[in-house]
Protein backbone atom coordinates (compact mmCIF):
# COMPACT_ATOMS: atom_id res chain seq x y z
CA UNK A 1 0.00 0.00 0.00
CA UNK A 2 3.29 2.28 -0.83
CA UNK A 3 2.20 5.71 -2.43
CA UNK A 4 -1.38 5.90 -1.43
CA UNK A 5 -3.02 9.63 -1.01
CA UNK A 6 -6.24 9.53 0.77
CA UNK A 7 -6.46 13.14 1.27
CA UNK A 8 -10.15 14.23 0.36
CA UNK A 9 -11.25 10.69 1.31
CA UNK A 10 -13.71 9.43 3.71
CA UNK A 11 -12.11 6.56 6.35
CA UNK A 12 -14.74 4.38 7.48
CA UNK A 13 -14.65 2.82 11.05
CA UNK A 14 -15.18 -1.13 10.71
CA UNK A 15 -17.61 -2.35 13.00
CA UNK A 16 -14.89 -4.43 14.62
CA UNK A 17 -12.83 -0.65 15.32
CA UNK A 18 -12.09 -0.94 19.42
CA UNK A 19 -10.50 2.31 19.50
CA UNK A 20 -13.12 4.48 21.21
CA UNK A 21 -12.37 7.82 19.90
CA UNK A 22 -12.95 5.86 16.00
CA UNK A 23 -15.59 3.79 16.71
CA UNK A 24 -18.35 4.06 14.49
CA UNK A 25 -17.16 7.33 13.16
CA UNK A 26 -16.72 8.96 9.80
CA UNK A 27 -13.59 10.82 9.59
CA UNK A 28 -12.63 13.07 6.86
CA UNK A 29 -8.64 13.23 5.45
CA UNK A 30 -7.88 17.07 4.64
CA UNK A 31 -3.90 15.92 4.54
CA UNK A 32 -2.44 12.95 3.48
CA UNK A 33 1.51 12.59 2.14
CA UNK A 34 5.01 11.27 3.49
CA UNK A 35 5.13 13.15 6.80
CA UNK A 36 1.16 11.09 8.00
CA UNK A 37 -1.82 12.25 8.14
CA UNK A 38 -4.11 14.91 9.81
CA UNK A 39 -8.33 14.47 9.25
CA UNK A 40 -11.59 14.98 11.27
CA UNK A 41 -14.23 12.72 12.40
CA UNK A 42 -16.99 14.26 10.89
CA UNK A 43 -19.77 12.30 12.57
CA UNK A 44 -19.42 13.06 16.57
CA UNK A 45 -21.29 15.83 17.70
CA UNK A 46 -20.48 17.43 21.12
CA UNK A 47 -22.68 19.25 23.46
CA UNK A 48 -21.04 22.26 22.84
CA UNK A 49 -22.81 24.70 20.33
CA UNK A 50 -21.37 27.55 18.52
CA UNK A 51 -23.11 30.27 20.22
CA UNK A 52 -21.65 29.03 23.49
CA UNK A 53 -18.34 28.07 21.56
CA UNK A 54 -18.34 32.04 20.84
CA UNK A 55 -19.03 32.99 24.51
CA UNK A 56 -16.08 31.05 25.74
CA UNK A 57 -14.27 32.54 23.42
CA UNK A 58 -15.23 36.29 23.59
CA UNK A 59 -16.68 36.72 20.26
CA UNK A 60 -19.93 38.92 20.03
CA UNK A 61 -22.79 37.28 17.52
CA UNK A 62 -25.56 38.38 15.78
CA UNK A 63 -28.49 36.74 17.66
CA UNK A 64 -30.00 36.07 14.79
CA UNK A 65 -27.47 33.51 13.22
CA UNK A 66 -28.66 29.70 14.03
CA UNK A 67 -25.60 29.31 16.69
CA UNK A 68 -27.64 26.24 18.42
CA UNK A 69 -25.56 23.87 15.76
CA UNK A 70 -23.38 21.49 17.42
CA UNK A 71 -19.82 21.52 17.57
CA UNK A 72 -17.98 18.32 16.62
CA UNK A 73 -15.30 16.23 18.12
CA UNK A 74 -12.85 16.36 15.93
CA UNK A 75 -10.23 13.86 17.15
CA UNK A 76 -8.45 13.51 20.07
CA UNK A 77 -5.30 15.63 19.13
CA UNK A 78 -5.83 18.89 20.54
CA UNK A 79 -8.94 19.04 21.76
CA UNK A 80 -9.03 22.04 23.05
CA UNK A 81 -8.02 23.85 19.54
CA UNK A 82 -10.54 24.81 17.09
CA UNK A 83 -11.21 23.65 13.67
CA UNK A 84 -13.13 24.76 11.39
CA UNK A 85 -13.80 22.75 7.87
CA UNK A 86 -15.39 24.93 4.53
CA UNK A 87 -16.19 25.83 1.28
CA UNK A 88 -15.05 28.13 -0.45
CA UNK A 89 -11.21 27.76 0.28
CA UNK A 90 -11.22 31.71 1.05
CA UNK A 91 -8.50 33.50 2.30
CA UNK A 92 -8.15 33.33 5.90
CA UNK A 93 -4.91 33.41 7.95
CA UNK A 94 -4.17 30.06 8.33
CA UNK A 95 -5.87 27.45 5.90
CA UNK A 96 -4.89 24.43 4.29
CA UNK A 97 -6.74 24.03 0.86
CA UNK A 98 -8.01 20.38 1.02
CA UNK A 99 -9.04 20.38 -2.84
CA UNK A 100 -10.40 23.30 -5.28
CA UNK A 101 -13.57 24.08 -2.54
CA UNK A 102 -12.64 22.59 0.73
CA UNK A 103 -10.36 24.25 3.31
CA UNK A 104 -9.16 23.41 6.89
CA UNK A 105 -8.57 26.57 9.06
CA UNK A 106 -7.43 26.84 12.46
CA UNK A 107 -7.26 30.39 12.55
CA UNK A 108 -9.72 32.72 15.07
CA UNK A 109 -10.56 35.22 11.90
CA UNK A 110 -12.94 32.62 10.58
CA UNK A 111 -14.59 32.29 13.59
CA UNK A 112 -15.12 35.71 13.97
CA UNK A 113 -16.03 36.01 10.17
CA UNK A 114 -18.38 33.56 10.86
CA UNK A 115 -20.36 35.04 13.97
CA UNK A 116 -20.62 38.62 11.40
CA UNK A 117 -22.21 36.51 9.06
CA UNK A 118 -18.91 37.39 6.70
CA UNK A 119 -17.55 33.27 6.82
CA UNK A 120 -17.59 30.70 3.96
CA UNK A 121 -20.98 29.50 2.60
CA UNK A 122 -20.79 26.07 4.48
CA UNK A 123 -18.96 24.99 7.49
CA UNK A 124 -18.12 22.19 10.04
CA UNK A 125 -16.12 23.83 13.50
CA UNK A 126 -14.89 20.42 15.33
CA UNK A 127 -12.33 20.68 18.33
CA UNK A 128 -9.34 19.14 18.24
CA UNK A 129 -8.40 16.59 14.94
CA UNK A 130 -7.37 13.32 13.97
CA UNK A 131 -3.77 12.33 13.30
CA UNK A 132 -1.77 9.68 11.65
CA UNK A 133 2.49 9.12 11.60
CA UNK A 134 4.17 8.47 8.38
CA UNK A 135 2.45 4.81 7.38
CA UNK A 136 0.06 4.81 10.02
CA UNK A 137 -3.10 4.33 7.87
CA UNK A 138 -1.48 2.25 5.58
CA UNK A 139 -0.91 -0.30 8.24
CA UNK A 140 -4.76 0.32 9.48
CA UNK A 141 -6.10 -0.09 6.43
CA UNK A 142 -4.04 -3.80 5.62
CA UNK A 143 -5.63 -4.73 9.54
CA UNK A 144 -8.95 -4.08 7.79
CA UNK A 145 -9.79 -1.07 10.54
CA UNK A 146 -10.93 1.58 7.47
CA UNK A 147 -12.88 1.50 4.78
CA UNK A 148 -12.40 4.48 2.12
CA UNK A 149 -14.18 6.16 -0.71
CA UNK A 150 -13.61 9.17 -2.10
CA UNK A 151 -15.35 12.09 0.06
CA UNK A 152 -18.47 13.98 -0.68
CA UNK A 153 -19.05 17.38 0.38
CA UNK A 154 -22.63 16.86 0.16
CA UNK A 155 -22.32 14.27 2.94
CA UNK A 156 -19.71 16.69 5.00
CA UNK A 157 -21.95 20.03 4.54
CA UNK A 158 -25.64 18.61 3.51
CA UNK A 159 -26.13 15.58 5.71
CA UNK A 160 -27.19 15.13 9.45
CA UNK A 161 -24.51 13.90 11.60
CA UNK A 162 -26.15 10.72 12.39
CA UNK A 163 -26.81 10.01 8.49
CA UNK A 164 -23.23 10.75 7.80
CA UNK A 165 -21.58 7.29 7.96
CA UNK A 166 -24.35 5.39 6.57
CA UNK A 167 -24.58 8.07 3.46
CA UNK A 168 -20.97 7.38 2.61
CA UNK A 169 -21.33 3.61 3.06
CA UNK A 170 -23.59 4.27 0.08
CA UNK A 171 -20.90 5.45 -2.01
CA UNK A 172 -19.37 2.14 -2.04
CA UNK A 173 -23.04 0.03 -2.17
CA UNK A 174 -22.68 -1.18 1.17
CA UNK A 175 -24.93 -1.33 3.98
CA UNK A 176 -23.20 -0.45 6.94
CA UNK A 177 -25.43 -2.83 9.07
CA UNK A 178 -24.46 -5.72 6.78
CA UNK A 179 -20.76 -5.86 7.82
CA UNK A 180 -19.51 -8.28 10.00
CA UNK A 181 -17.36 -7.34 12.84
CA UNK A 182 -15.38 -10.28 12.08
CA UNK A 183 -12.16 -9.52 10.41
CA UNK A 184 -10.58 -12.45 7.82
CA UNK A 185 -8.91 -12.97 4.80
CA UNK A 186 -10.06 -14.68 1.62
Amino acid sequence: MKNINLTDHFLIAMPNMTDPFFAKTLTYICEHNEHGAVGLVINRPTELTLDKLFEQLGIPFADSLPLSRSVLFGGPVQIDSGFVLHQPVGEWKSTLAVNHAVGLTSSVDILEAIANSDGPEQVLVTLGYSGWAPGQIEEELAQNAWLTVPASARIIFETSFEERLPAAMQLLGINFSNLSNQVGHA
